[in-house]
């Protein structure tokens, strides 16, 4: 069997170049290393999140990739998607601002307890992405999952 793939992020650099004039140091000077944005921290949830979905249905996601974007290019006007399934191609894209912005408490994660809040909603999300992508219930992927005991 094959490495499993890393999710991809599509629509931006980790650190940018912007009108040619090279890429950006740190703001803490070059012996810190970079902070962790929340771009990257949900970067490593959909990540992490995916490599457990296919070691969980490796025959059915062997072919998956998982992108990351901002917003849909072509947005609809009669609701906020969160994600886009492509079966034909074996694609799911999650959009990071939908779900980040509308959730209820999004720019609080001053504690452990909220940030494990924040990762339960992204993973929640890519959960739903796969399930549309299969044709199963959330709940049927890792029905252990969030289980006690």
């Amino acid at each position: 069997m094959s490495k499993a793939r890393r999710a991809r992020v599509t629509d931006r650099s980790r650190r940018r170049d912007r009108h040619g004039r090279g890429l950006r140091s740190s703001a803490a000077g070059p012996h810190l290393p970079f902070l962790r944005t929340r771009v990257d921290l949900f970067d490593d949830i959909v990540a992490a999140t995916a490599d457990y979905l296919r070691e969980a249905w490796p025959d059915e996601l062997a072919d998956t990739s998982f992108e990351v974007a901002g917003l849909p290019a072509e947005p609809d006007r009669t609701r906020v998607e969160r994600w886009s399934v492509d079966r034909a191609a074996g694609r799911v894209v999650l959009y990071r601002l939908p779900i980040e912005r509308l959730a209820p408490s999004h720019d609080r994660r001053g504690s452990a307890e909220d940030e494990w809040n924040h990762r339960v909603l992204v993973e929640g999300y890519v959960f739903r992405a796969v399930a549309d992508l299969l044709g199963k219930d959330p709940w049927e992927l890792a029905p252990d999952r969030w289980r006690d005991g």
